[in-house]
């Protein structure tokens, strides 16, 4: 397994064949299937407020393959906050240990940047994902924001770090 930050200029390709691998995900959220533009935003997309100087987009590699993105940027909901605006694995790793792993690293590089706390979204549809999440230590905030574009309720979580 390795971890490591992702280019921008070369691999839009591999993010993309890791979308149309975990399809299933983005059909729940986004109630269409992945494309090319999706992946291409994995490298811009930031929440509000947040320097995008300062986000990590990184990639997990088992046996030489991207298995898994995440992104985490600084500075919302609050200025010295750390979000995991996205963490997705392939299917083929789910239940295997892989996203507490991943999740650690992230989280160590959030108490490196001297973030107090990490931030994140959860589909309200997504009770798998939620499971995940508060198994990992992350606690529901009470602020829950409707996406009327998908129709979803998406519920803050936050673990002290």
């Amino acid at each position: 397994m390795l971890i490591r930050a992702l280019d921008p200029a070369t691999e839009v390709p591999l993010v993309e064949a890791l979308y149309a691998e975990a399809a299933d995900y983005w059909l729940l959220a986004d109630r269409v299937p992945p494309d090319r533009a999706k992946a291409a935003d994995f490298f811009t997309d930031a929440p509000p407020g947040a320097d995008p100087a300062r986000s990590r987009r990184l990639g997990l590699f088992v046996e030489g393959r991207l298995s898994g993105v995440a992104e985490l940027s600084y500075g919302f909901p609050g200025p010295g906050d750390g979000y995991l605006g996205l963490m997705i694995l392939a299917p083929r790793l789910r239940g295997k240990g892989y996203g507490a792993r991943f999740l650690a690293h992230v989280e160590a590089l959030a108490r490196q940047a001297g973030a107090p706390r990490l931030c994140l979204g959860v589909l309200e549809a997504n009770p798998r994902g939620r499971a995940f999440w508060q198994r990992e230590g992350f606690a529901p905030t009470g602020v829950t924001r409707h996406d009327a574009g998908t129709g979803h309720d998406i519920r803050r979580f936050v673990k002290p770090l």
